[in-house]
């Protein structure tokens, strides 16, 4: 059938009694395939726009893989770095990353080499293609860990990341986190929505289990493929555009000197500003507002809700409590506005939400099993109408969590 091309390709498949299983890795990986129709490639058909998956963190898969000891779930964050491609600038990177990490006073304890096959890919992504290493951070837990971690991240992206910025930003001359959490964990990179699983050798593992899993299939449109710029990112994957995004950023910039917590804690400033990284795609800076949000105390529906309002203005039917909500958060954070349809979870909940003018469409099933199938379009899984017991559209200005 013809497709009408709108820009990317989003889905999640979610257990809602949140059992992990391999099944949820597999069907998200399955549906991710089928919207390879969503992703682009350029002069070479195996150098893709960029494609990946978010998962939970499967526990029981990395206990085998590492030759040092974890401490329990939740206890530890991990992430994959992607490094210098050089080993010397690798290893300059990784002693770089061991600092700050003690600095923040938490423990690195180990790193081990992701297994990839580069095989199918293209001359193009072979060529941008950087290290990966994956890093495992000890002494926090719960939301401490996530923000303990965050500042990890977000000096690294200052302090290591800038050295190859003036080149380009590409991933195979600086130092990037696609995620650093202890709930959280992405694959993702410059490929083609069929390469992902051939590339990343872990995903083929019968071990790799999570509850959930968010795919994109990336088709770039205001910025150049690279490895950093596929989805998901660390909260977020989205298919459409977000048009205000100047706007917004300059708006956050304004405002940062106006912005105190003590959820980050002492001079929280100068290690998380600027909250969004000049130069990056619009949901990257989506992404990078939300988590600040996010792990600046509010709930994760609660942050998307102020970043994507409904249309309360002039809706004579919204309750006055609903009102209140919206009028107060427009005075400390302007509409993210555009075609999208917002995926989003931090490991915990998972959800989606439409720009508020429903300009990007959204389909969910809820198969007989209890698990739940979201994506932008209908058909991304071949599920049996006999097991579908609820099925819907996303619809503007309400959440599907």
């Amino acid at each position: 059938p013809a497709f009408e091309h709108d820009a990317c390709g989003v889905a999640f498949v979610v257990d809602m009694h949140g059992r992990k299983s391999r099944d949820i890795v597999e069907k998200a990986i399955t549906a991710l395939v089928n919207l390879e129709h969503r992703g682009a490639a350029g002069a070479e058909p195996n150098t893709g726009d960029g494609a990946g998956i978010l998962i939970q963190i499967p526990d029981a898969f990395f206990r085998a893989v590492v030759d040092f000891e974890l401490p329990p779930e939740g206890s530890y964050a991990t992430g994959i770095a992607f490094l210098p491609q050089g080993s010397a600038d690798a290893n300059a990177a990784v002693e770089g990353v061991d600092e700050i990490v003690g600095e923040l006073g938490l423990t690195v304890l180990g790193w081990r080499d992701v297994p990839i096959d580069d095989s199918p890919i293209g001359a193009l992504a072979r060529d941008a293609m950087p290290t990966f290493r994956q890093v495992f951070i000890g002494g926090a837990s719960g939301d401490e860990l996530e923000r303990r971690a965050y500042l990890v991240r977000k000096r690294v992206e200052h302090e290591l990341g800038r050295k190859g910025a003036g080149r380009g930003a590409q991933a195979s001359n600086t130092v990037y986190f696609p995620s650093l959490s202890g709930r959280t964990f992405v694959y993702k990179g410059m490929l083609t929505t069929p390469q992902l699983r051939a590339f990343y050798l872990d995903l083929q593992d019968e071990r790799m289990e999570s509850a959930l899993g968010i795919v994109h299939s990336r088709f770039s449109t205001n910025t150049f493929p690279s490895w950093p710029l596929a989805h998901p990112f660390r909260r977020v994957a989205h298919n459409g555009e977000i048009n205000t995004v100047t706007g917004n950023e300059n708006w956050m910039r304004a405002r940062e000197a106006l912005i105190d917590t003590s959820a980050f804690g002492p001079d929280a400033a100068e290690k998380i500003f600027p909250a969004c990284t000049p130069g990056a795609s619009d949901t990257a800076r989506f992404d990078e507002v939300l988590e600040l949000l996010h792990l600046g105390g509010r709930s994760l529906p609660h942050a998307v809700m102020m970043m994507i309002p409904e249309a309360w203005e002039n809706n004579a039917t919204i309750s006055p409590q609903r009102r209140a909500f919206c009028q107060f958060n427009a005075s400390i954070m302007e509409p993210w506005d555009g075609p999208a349809c917002v995926t989003f979870t931090d490991g915990t909940v998972v959800g989606a939400v439409l720009d508020r003018n429903g300009l990007r469409p959204g389909r969910w099933w809820r198969t007989i099993d209890d698990r739940i199938i979201l994506a932008s379009e209908a058909g991304v899984l071949d599920v049996p109408s006999a097991e579908v017991v609820a099925k819907g559209r996303l619809e503007p200005g309400r959440m599907f969590l």
